[in-house]
């Protein structure tokens, strides 16, 4: 079986490290898609719980700003703006206008540009980061697998957001 029944990609049980962490980053990427489907515009715009304004929306349109973050502007040292405008640099806010077919395209837009800079790097090639973020990490200098596993790490949570978000909207739990 390569994946779950709900067709999700099962990261293998055996494979090398580059393997294992795009497998892994992968099946995340996929959890949170799994997580949004099924669902009308109105419901993807619900909040968790007061007072966050966390929605399953709002960490889509995140989480296409942690791939170019993390991937092109850090790892590929590009200098790009947010996905969704200057004025929603994390992503969380919500566009009247841009439902999640728009969301998800730019999402898997930012998924695939990150795997396209990749795609020939050592897990040892680094990127840099700002002065600011090289504080909470304590160097400016972060490596590929570095960046993959905090890449998983940063899906893993925010589906677990998407999990209780999913919950309280129709009763859906787990996966």
């Amino acid at each position: 079986m390569t994946t779950t029944p709900d067709g999700r990609p099962i990261p293998p049980a055996h494979a090398d490290e580059r393997a294992m962490l795009e497998a892994w980053l992968d099946f995340h990427r996929a959890t949170l898609a799994l997580k949004c489907s099924g669902l009308k515009d109105d419901q993807l715009r619900l909040s968790s719980a007061a007072p966050s304004s966390m929605t399953l929306l709002g960490l889509v349109q995140h989480l296409a700003e942690v791939e170019r973050n993390w991937f092109q502007r850090v790892f590929a040292g590009q200098d790009l703006p947010p996905v969704f405008g200057e004025s929603n640099g994390d992503g969380f806010a919500l566009h009247p206008d841009r439902g999640l077919e728009e969301a998800m395209a730019a999402w898997q837009a930012e998924i695939a540009r990150g795997r396209e800079l990749i795609a020939a790097a050592s897990l040892d090639d680094s990127g840099r980061l700002s002065k600011q973020e090289a504080g909470h990490v304590g160097d400016q200098g972060v490596s590929l697998r570095w960046i993959m596993i905090h890449m998983i790490e940063e899906y893993a949570r925010h589906n677990g957001h998407a999990d209780l978000i999913r919950e309280r909207i129709d009763g859906v739990a787990g996966a």
